[in-house]
Parts: structure tokens; C-alpha cells; sequence
């Protein structure tokens, strides 16, 4: 006698039969489902000129270097780090994402070093 292997196609094929019937008997989907509610806590910290600076540092980027990382212009970092304007939420979000694990946005700009072209020579 053969066994059948189950795959996880099979799986979720039945668990969408499963769900369709529910929603076919007017079932009360909490009853027969199991549902999760997930939250998150994705508020920004607060940059100060300081931490906008030392987030820089962590990454050893210059501020045109570390605004193109983040998707600013050179003017909008010196902005920051000067204390004549904050960041968005946006870019506090990326830059808290560089604080948990600096290690892995240094390896992403290793990454992102484009190879130096040789000049050609006029003679």
C-alpha cells in the first residue's frame, strides 16, 4: 500500500475548501477559524541633530554619501545635523532599522561600492 505525501499545496488548498465552506454556512469564522491579530510598534524614535549625526558616523559615511543612502539630498542631511529641520518619519524609520543592525547596511553599501573607471589616456 502507497502512502501519500502531502505537500503544502495540499494544505493550503484545503485550508481555502475549509474557509470557503465556513463563509458558505454563514459559519461564525471565529469559531471554526484560528485568527490573529498582529500589532505593531513601528513609531520612530526622535532624531536629534546628534543622533542624525551619529547614525551617520556608524555607518563612516560622508553627508552626501549618507543623504544618497537615505534617499535625501547632501543640503537635507546638513539640515538635520544643524538643527534647522527634522527628519520625516520616513527616514527616522530607516535610520532606527541602521541603529538595530548597523552591521548588515555596512555590508549593503560594500555591496553598493560601484568599481573606479580608469581614465583613458590622452597621449
Amino acid at each position: 500500500m502507497k502512502k501519500t505525501q502531502h505537500t503544502i499545496a495540499d494544505e493550503i488548498v484545503q485550508s481555502l475548501t475549509e474557509f470557503a465552506d465556513a463563509l458558505d454556512t454563514d459559519e461564525d469564522l471565529v469559531e471554526r477559524l484560528t485568527c490573529h491579530r498582529v500589532k505593531l510598534n513601528l513609531r520612530p524614535e526622535v532624531y536629534t541633530p546628534e543622533k542624525v549625526r551619529e547614525t551617520r558616523k556608524t555607518l563612516r559615511l560622508s553627508q552626501p554619501l549618507f543623504g544618497g543612502f537615505l534617499g535625501v539630498s547632501v543640503k537635507t542631511v546638513r539640515s538635520w545635523e544643524q538643527g534647522d529641520s527634522t527628519p520625516s518619519n520616513m527616514a527616522c524609520r530607516f535610520m532606527d532599522e541602521i541603529r538595530r543592525d548597523p552591521e548588515h547596511y555596512l555590508q549593503r553599501l560594500t555591496e553598493s561600492i560601484e568599481p573606479k573607471t580608469r581614465k583613458k589616456s590622452c597621449i
